[in-house]
């Protein structure tokens, strides 16, 4: 926690720090962990990350000792930065002669002093943490003093950080500014080295961010709060069927009044939800959440005996949908407390129930409406929505989502500035899959940005002519969704489209050229699982050059999926060995962060199996650079032992649609996948909607470079590649098919 104020508390003259201070304690609460860790006496070199031009005045404000700040030279050229580079004692650096400043903060530290230095070389201008430069460790070693890592989280967004590219214009905020600055164990000058410090610093940065007071909140009152602030905002376009515009109140009025409904009428905790994305989809979902129960949107795509496991695991009895959806999905094991949302408005009151609400949501402060539904004002840690994966490989597994997991993701989402409260969101990913229950119907809850629904995203026609006709400025998808567009749109169809995202999948070369020829836009690139809310990476777009800047930064790299979204930190562990592996290599991708679940619901192996030391183990194949890119290389499960060695299914897969030219534009067309060999231990069989020979694949493949062992031995042509409905490959499905072929 913070030290109180004392005459050594900064190198800034007496009246001077008073007056700082308290702007500083005005405008911020600061509060710290590990400031007790920092030598008492000494030199001590710290090294924090930089999001604003205030983080010397945080990180002061948390350290029990003075500071003596590093920072460009080439700033002292305006009078007020001068200024303050001679009161504060700084030290300038220059690029020319970096020299004099090193030797300069080296004869402050080995005179006992506490120097800081921004490693980054700038300030963020992505919101993340980006590469670490060399040089601190030099000022370490020849001062032989140790080096305190160190992280400031929640200045990103105020005034002064590059939030929504610009440093000043932003709207002002009414409270203080609640900041975290989390301090690490010192390392020995020996310890120093800047891969090392970047993992240590996002470490400290996952521990800062978990300390969010929004973090503590309750999803439904936060999303009520939102709603409730701006009812005239136009909230849902509904496209299911006629074009239905539902305003921000409208969405209120009708949740708060259903929310009422369902809790007199639902006994159970946990209800299920069986929609499409559309208005009735949000109305339902806030509803439940609001009467105090969980919301379980259960996957209507998937197998009869696979949703009648996941209803027994969530206990679901009761499930609301519409009775159009009965006719479209026979095969759901419906149970007999089937509720129709129409007519369970009109059961209620219809219009006499909801105005009462409308009418509160206009004239009534945004603050009382959640304690007029009794929402409680802490969620935190306890479950808020239920979702079920199996991994696209076996039987469904219950991922419980807390408030803490939903709001964190929202939150780190929002602080990348690419989900502006402006933007105009395409949202047709089913609310069943991770994507779309988070990012495309909470977070424009919280957020306040529009949705424009079309009810499944294998419609590529409602949803180009969504697109064009509402103005729509972000896409989200997969991979296997986004592709028909390339065959289906016009360029002037996509126009208004500012930014492309997909994920749950690799983005194809292919896909992502034709892609920026033809409609002149960058698809970017993300990663995440259900496990983590699900979003954990994403490219963004670079970030503009600003005057104050002496070279341009990184937001996004080929064939990468981003840095980790911020409050996440990650490793890379060798499969076998269980040991972290050097930065550019290959392993594992373990996570930690608050937006990362807790467990499966009502299985402790599974959970134990899914963690490890308290990180969650992905199952996924990665590595990461030095610029913290992440690089997925496939799912542990996509790899086959054969003969000691591990071949890569997806590697296989890419060049043999490169060879024969198949480019999925209806669905995959080649898969490849291991089955048991006595002899090997596995062999490789294809699975194709192409007439392919073992002679023409074994030529073609040799002739690329591939090796003998990385050729499948066994090919069986299907009519159809399984698919989830959230546009994975269906690897449970696909296995049984390799399996049949063989007879294993």
């Amino acid at each position: 926690m913070l030290s109180p104020l004392n005459p050594k508390r900064s190198y800034l003259p007496r009246p001077l720090e008073l007056i700082a201070a308290t702007i500083a304690r005005l405008l911020y609460r600061v509060r710290s962990s590990g400031s007790l860790d920092i030598p008492a006496q000494g030199g001590v070199l710290i090294i924090a990350n930089h999001l604003s031009y205030v983080d010397p005045v945080l990180l002061q404000l948390a350290c029990p000792r003075p500071i003596r700040f590093m920072g460009h030279k080439a700033l002292r050229t305006h009078w007020f930065f001068d200024l303050v580079f001679r009161w504060s004692g700084a030290i300038g650096i220059s690029s020319k002669s970096a020299s004099d400043g090193m030797r300069q903060a080296i004869r402050a530290l080995a005179a006992g002093e506490v120097v800081a230095v921004f490693p980054e070389g700038q300030i963020s201008r992505t919101g993340q943490l980006m590469v670490i430069k060399r040089g601190f460790e030099v000022l370490a070693r020849k001062a032989n003093v140790p080096v305190v890592p160190a992280f400031i989280d929640g200045i990103w967004g105020s005034v002064f950080s590059f939030a929504g590219n610009t440093y000043l214009w932003k709207s002002p905020r009414l409270m203080p500014t609640p900041i975290f600055v989390a301090f690490g164990k010192p390392m020995t000058p020996e310890e120093a080295e800047p891969a090392h410090a970047r993992k240590l610093m996002l470490d400290l940065g996952a521990d800062a961010f978990e300390q969010r007071p929004v973090l503590r909140r309750h999803l439904a009152r936060e999303c009520v709060r939102s709603l409730a602030k701006q009812p005239a905002r136009l909230q849902v376009i509904d496209r299911t069927a006629d074009r239905k515009p539902v305003k921000a109140g409208q969405l209120l009025a009708a949740a708060a009044a259903l929310s009422r409904h369902i809790k007199r009428t639902v006994p159970e905790h946990r209800v299920g939800i069986v929609l499409p994305p559309g208005a009735g989809a949000f109305i339902a979902n806030l509803a439940v959440a609001c009467a105090g129960k969980v919301p379980v949107n259960l996957n209507f795509t998937t197998g009869r005996s696979a949703l009648e496991v996941s209803m027994r695991i969530g206990g679901v009895k009761t499930v609301i949908s519409a009775d159009i959806m009965k006719t479209k999905v026979p095969n759901f094991p419906w149970p007999e407390r089937t509720l129709d949302l129409r007519k369970e408005i009109e059961a209620m009151g219809g219009k006499k129930a909801i105005l009462p609400w409308l009418i509160a949501a206009w004239v009534l402060p945004n603050q009382l409406i959640p304690a007029m539904l009794g929402l409680p004002t802490v969620g935190d840690r306890s479950e808020a929505g239920l979702l079920f994966t199996s991994g696209s490989s076996g039987e469904p597994k219950g991922v419980a989502l807390s408030h803490r997991n939903i709001l964190a993701n929202c939150a780190q989402v929002s602080s990348l500035s690419i989900l502006p409260e402006r933007c105009s969101l395409l949202g047709c990913l089913p609310v069943f899959h991770s994507f779309g229950f988070t990012i495309t119907l909470w977070y424009p809850l919280i957020r306040g940005c529009r949705v424009v629904t079309v009810p499944s995203p294998l419609d590529t026609r409602k949803i180009i002519d969504a697109i064009h006709e509402e103005s729509a400025t972000v896409l989200i998808g997969a991979p296997t969704f986004v592709r028909p567009i390339l065959r289906k749109a016009k360029p002037g169809e996509l126009r208004s489209l500012e930014l492309v995202v997909t994920g749950a999948e690799k983005l194809p070369d292919d896909l992502y050229e034709a892609f920026m020829k033809q409609f002149h836009l960058e698809i970017m690139q993300g990663y995440g699982l259900t496990e983590t809310t699900p979003a954990s990476n994403i490219n963004q777009p670079h970030p503009p050059i600003t005057t104050f800047t002496a070279e341009p930064q990184v937001g996004k790299k080929a064939g990468s999926v981003g840095r980790l979204l911020p409050g996440m930190t990650a490793r890379i562990v060798h499969p076998e060995t269980g040991e972290e592996v050097p930065a550019g290599e290959a392993g594992i991708v373990w996570f930690r962060g608050a937006n990362v679940f807790s467990g499966y619901l009502g299985d402790a192996e599974k959970t134990q199996a899914a963690f490890q030391d308290g990180w969650f183990v992905t199952g996924d194949l990665g590595r990461l650079d030095e610029e913290g890119f992440l690089f997925i290389e496939g799912r542990l499960s996509r790899f086959s032992k054969i003969g000691g060695e591990m071949v890569p299914h997806g590697t296989i897969e890419q060049r043999i649609g490169e060879l024969f030219e198949l480019y999925d534009e209806d669905g995959y067309s080649a898969v490849v996948m291991g089955v048991p060999d006595e002899t090997k231990g596995e062999a490789l069989v294809l699975l194709t909607t192409t007439d392919i020979t073992a002679d023409q694949l074994r030529e073609k493949l040799l002739g690329a470079g591939l090796p003998s062992l990385w050729v499948p031995k066994v090919i069986r042509r299907v009519d159809k590649i399984p698919v989830l409905g959230t546009g994975k490959l269906d690897l449970k499905a696909c296995r049984e098919a390799a399996m049949e072929t063989t007879g294993c």
